[in-house]
């Protein structure tokens, strides 16, 4: 017998669950990014998926990235890396309206996610300290969940 899933429905405000994760320990996130290139918002989504019991395959995890790639090469990481020289040359102020803009980019790119996640088929999460969404995603890198 097979087991069906009750998919959950995803909503903008997961997003708003995934940055209260984050603010639990952002700098874990940042150097995993600035590490090795893992995208936070992903990270974040696979740990909320995972609260879900909503498993995502490798290759869909692949999927996710390729939807946000275009978009963060072209605009969001040269952006993020003009705002990080500029830090120094720049009053607090000027410097936190960069950052907003950046968080208004950033939230084009969860927007793109969350557009890719209604169209995934996941599978019940199972045994959630091996074969999750962390590990699926973090895999890519050469990673696993014990990174964070």
């Amino acid at each position: 017998m097979q087991t069906t899933l009750k998919r959950p429905i995803f909503t903008h405000a997961l997003w708003h669950q995934c940055e209260q994760v984050y603010s639990q320990n952002p700098s874990a996130y940042i150097q995993l990014q600035d590490s090795y290139q893992v995208n936070v918002n992903v990270l974040l989504l696979a740990q909320y998926l995972d609260q879900k019991a909503f498993l995502l395959s490798a290759e869909q995890w692949q999927s996710m990235l390729a939807v946000i790639e275009k978009w963060e090469d072209s605009v969001l990481m040269p952006y993020r890396k003009l705002r990080r020289i500029a830090k120094r040359h720049l009053a607090e102020d000027e410097y936190q309206k960069m950052l907003d803009v950046e968080l208004i980019m950033e939230r084009k790119s969860q927007q793109l996610l969350l557009q890719k996640l209604h169209l995934l088929e996941g599978k019940p999460l199972t045994s959630p300290r091996v074969n999750n969404n962390v590990n699926a995603y973090l895999g890519i890198y050469g990673l696993d969940g014990s990174s964070l």
